[in-house]
């Protein structure tokens, strides 16, 4: 899966060891340029090098892999990045001036995806426990 999205902020880096080594982590929030903007929380697993490159404000375009698993009878969604590709606009580096670009286009899912005809209600309200 693929998605164009702002970076809105970028998390701590956290660390550990498992039976296989050291692994290190880092979560960054995307934020989603559509008319109601969401937000997607993508885990950078042992990507050290590409997460330095990213600064908030920046536009990327995000490859993802996305899980779900159980655990004890509940279940857990990993978004976990594989490429991130950082565009080239005004944000990436203020310092040089360009020419204005034209607005981007909004997220569009792939192809290959059904796509549901479900539109929400702007008044619909966060059910989530947490």
């Amino acid at each position: 899966m693929e998605f164009e999205g702002v970076v809105y902020k970028i998390l701590p880096a956290t660390s550990g060891t498992s039976a296989r080594g050291e692994w290190k982590k880092q979560e960054v929030v995307f934020e989603l340029p559509q008319e109601f903007s969401r937000k997607i929380c993508v885990t950078f697993f042992n990507k050290d090098h590409e997460v330095a490159q990213l600064r908030e404000g920046m536009t990327c375009s995000v490859s993802v892999n996305v899980e779900s698993r159980e655990y004890n009878g509940r279940w857990y969604t990993d978004v976990r990045a594989w490429r991130v590709q950082t565009k080239q606009n005004e944000n990436n580096n203020p310092a040089t001036p360009s020419a204005p670009s034209a607005p981007s286009a909004p997220f569009a899912p792939p192809t290959e995806e059904p796509v549901s005809s479900y539109r929400a209600n702007t008044e619909d309200v966060d059910d989530l426990p947490f």
